[in-house]
């Protein structure tokens, strides 16, 4: 079993993901092989709060062109999770 400050690697911030903090819906960046339950878990125990919904996104890494030396690279993949919190919870680390 995985410790459950491993799950959230990093909060997503964007204009898209801060749009919906009014509505109680936060991204953040997640290990692979996390599975909805564990990210359940986590963001429960880490923020205090209870999640009524998550779903989870696998990105691909752009393929990028090195203009120097004419060759390719690769940015990482990874993945991401939308967690639903519930009615008049919120997360205070996204507050301002």
């Amino acid at each position: 079993m995985k410790d459950l400050r491993d799950v959230l690697i990093a909060p997503v911030v964007s204009e898209k993901s801060y749009d919906q903090f009014e509505k109680g819906v936060y991204v953040f960046k997640v290990h692979d092989s996390a599975s909805k339950p564990e990210i359940r878990q986590a963001v429960e125990f880490i923020f205090d709060v209870k999640v009524t919904n998550v779903n989870t996104l696998n990105r691909k890494g752009k393929v990028r062109r090195n203009r120097r030396n004419n060759t390719l690279g690769k940015r990482p993949d990874s993945k991401r999770a939308i967690v639903t919190l519930a009615e008049g919870d919120s997360i205070q680390i996204f507050e301002s």
